[in-house]
């Protein structure tokens, strides 16, 4: 089956459940948002479907990506892309070598550099390789982020609140780049959000998570 699939997936903390068992379907080029309650767990689930669980939590159920099962793999095998709340930038790298970083190791030079170069002109920004992260603004720091997810590869996008810092203005915009890529590459997507405005725009199925636990 392509696309992204999670069957009956609970998450426990001390053996209490965070939420109800969890199923869902998302087809190429689709969204799906989860919403719910800040500790419900929303946060916790893409890092058990990335494979970088917090040990203090426990998964049970399945996900599949395009037919993969991806219980037991290592994060870096499960071709999966995340944008979190903070773009991640390297401060130590120019804009050019965030973007490489997403590449596969092995690349010719010059096949690496017209990716990169190809990543700017697509994020509106050619000829910023050498800049410092620091001196973009949000905006621009947002979409560079972007691009060095999408330089991976991946086969599915997770998306953590990547537009609650963002101002409104800037929200609308950074958000209709990201899921008009998606849309282009085809990716599943799921969407964490606790912004209805989000959910909208993504279009696609909403489900919300009631917290099980005992705060």
């Amino acid at each position: 089956m392509s696309g992204l699939a999670l069957r009956d997936v609970v998450l426990r903390l001390d053996g209490r459940a965070l939420f109800a068992p969890l199923s869902l379907e998302v087809a190429p080029g689709g969204v799906v948002t989860l919403m719910g309650p800040s500790g419900c767990g929303k946060s916790s689930l893409l890092a058990w479907l990335c494979g970088t669980l917090d040990p203090a939590l426990a998964g049970q159920g399945s996900a599949c990506l395009d037919g993969m099962d991806l219980d037991g793999l290592p994060p870096e095998r499960r071709r999966l892309g995340i944008l979190f709340q903070d773009d991640l930038l390297f401060p130590h790298l120019s804009v050019g070598g965030n973007l490489g970083f997403g590449l596969r190791p092995g690349l010719p030079r010059a096949e690496r550099r017209a990716r990169i170069e190809a990543a700017l002109v697509e994020a509106e920004m050619p000829g910023f390789a050498a800049r410092d992260p620091a001196s973009l603004s949000g905006g621009q720091r947002a979409r560079v982020a972007l691009m060095r997810v999408l330089l991976a590869e991946p086969r599915a996008l997770l998306l953590d609140e990547p537009f609650s810092r963002l101002d409104a203005a800037l929200r609308g915009r950074f958000r209709r780049f990201v899921l008009d890529h998606a849309a282009a590459l085809r990716l599943p997507v799921l969407l964490v959000t606790h912004d209805p405005a989000d959910a909208e725009a993504a279009g696609g199925p909403v489900l919300h998570l009631a917290s099980l636990a005992t705060p």
